[in-house]
């Protein structure tokens, strides 16, 4: 069998990594956006690295986009196998596509009218509603540690990643002529303190590992002690400075995560009486996916809704469906919180309420999550006095706070315990990806270190053959 890596390979975004095998089937774990590659980022996501109508099948291992995303186009370039993964990522990934079709049709009709003015000839979205639709149809959910057979050579089964609400370990058996070879793609590794989500499960011995790395040269802020970040970062900008707290997070996972911790500072008499807008219709969506599978949270939450139902909705707290709602916020005069998408800072509405914010030094940028260097959250998380925000210039006069333990990634020392199941001497190769190279180089040497003997750092385009 070989392993072809195709994306997630230099970067953290644009998972794809294609396995065939002795008979030439080829299936693909994962189907992901390149974000924040900046003017690159359009033409990275129209090569796909392979034929789509060469793909037996879809292995996706949860729903965000930069794992999700470019299945539609791949099905708009001529796939019409199957997508399996868990049911709620079935359910959370199709309003995300739809969310991300919606995106790709806007930026194209503003592009357009650009170039329908010079004379340009006109250019087709990435992909449309339609692909979508298409996409959708070809899903097979499947319960986790349930064995499913593609074909006489491959089968697999979930195990819970711990990483965002239905995310999933793939683990598979591929059965050759001569040999069986087990292989875990890990997809994203989830915390062991995470707010909502369960611990990620162990995983049955494999014989190569194809292992994330994000955070492979960092530990976390210990979650409690952000709580009290959190509030703090509240209180000094809605209280002391009387500013707005813009908080970008995506709409799955981070979003129900500090909806989740204000709802228990309110329930505390922590909170300043302050509203707090959740502000994308996205978020709204997979919230109410979130309550559909509250019997997938962890115990803590459990024991929570016994004494408040609700642990996404409290007095003050207000979803925002609407645009010109949305626009609204622009003109809000009172100290408030904004939790919008999305978490990178690359586009939707919270893009809108940075520029109008940030060069105020009442308000405040907090960021939440992992931003890639190009993008406009990692280039305020670097620091930079002044950003380009739709073409324009503003100076970075608010203040620009981090909270990374809201990641809904492990650090080393959590990936480390995910792996710690494994029978060392029976791993062949560890293959890392989804990281940038600084923190992949780290994580190899903590694993060479810890006794893995083998650890690979695959670069774009390369093949191994196992």
């Amino acid at each position: 069998m070989q392993i072809k890596f195709i994306g997630a390979t230099e970067t953290v975004t644009g998972s794809k990594h294609l396995l065939i095998t002795e008979k030439g089937k080829q299936i693909l774990l994962d189907c992901g956006l390149y974000q924040g590659m900046g003017r690159d980022t359009n033409e990275m996501n129209s090569k796909l690295g392979l034929n789509a109508k060469d793909i037996d099948a879809v292995i996706l291992s949860h729903a965000h986009i930069d794992h999700s995303g470019n299945l539609p186009f791949l099905v708009a370039q001529g796939f019409t196998g199957k997508i399996y993964c868990t049911r709620a990522t079935a359910e959370v990934a199709e309003i995300l596509l739809i969310d991300s079709a919606h995106i790709h049709e806007a930026d194209i009709r503003f592009v357009n009218k650009r170039r329908l003015a010079s004379g340009q000839k006109l250019l087709k979205p990435h992909y449309t509603l339609d692909d979508v639709k298409k996409t959708v149809e070809m899903f097979h959910p499947l319960d986790y540690h349930t064995n499913f057979t593609i074909n006489d050579e491959v089968s697999f089964n979930f195990t819970d990643a711990g990483h965002i609400l239905g995310s999933a370990a793939v683990n598979l058996t591929i059965n050759e002529s001569d040999k069986t070879t087990r292989l875990t793609f890990t997809g994203d590794i989830g915390r062991y303190t995470d707010l909502l989500m369960k611990d990620p499960e162990t995983f049955p011995q494999a014989d190569y590992i194809i292992c994330e790395s994000t955070y492979g040269n960092k530990l976390h802020e210990k979650v409690d002690s952000a709580e009290m970040h959190l509030l703090q970062v509240i209180k000094h900008t809605c209280v002391e400075k009387k500013g707005k707290l813009i908080i970008p997070a995506f709409s799955l996972g981070r979003t129900q995560e500090i909806v989740f911790v204000l709802d228990k500072l309110k329930n505390a008499k922590l909170l300043p009486n302050i509203k707090v807008f959740v502000d994308s219709p996205l978020s709204v969506n997979a919230t109410d996916i979130t309550r559909k599978y509250v019997h997938y949270l962890n115990d803590k939450v459990q024991d929570y809704v016994k004494t408040d139902p609700d642990p996404f909705g409290f007095k003050g707290l207000i979803y925002i469906h609407k645009k010109e709602d949305s626009i609204r916020l622009n003109d809000y005069k009172e100290p408030c919180i904004i939790i919008s998408a999305s978490g990178m800072m690359e586009a939707g509405r919270v893009k809108h309420h940075i520029a109008h914010s940030i060069s105020n030094p009442k308000n405040t940028i907090l960021a939440v999550g992992y931003c890639s260097p190009n993008s406009l959250g990692g280039k305020l998380m670097a620091g930079h006095k002044s950003v380009s925000i739709y073409g324009e210039n503003f100076e970075v006069n608010a203040d620009v706070e981090t909270i990374l333990s809201y990641s809904a990634h492990g650090d080393y020392e959590e990936m480390l315990r995910f792996l710690s199941c494994q029978n060392k001497e029976q791993v062949k190769t560890i293959f890392l990806v989804h990281g940038e190279n600084e923190a992949k180089v780290e994580w190899k040497n903590t694993l060479v270190k810890e006794g893995f003997k083998h650890v690979t750092i695959p670069v774009k385009g390369e093949v191994f053959e196992i």
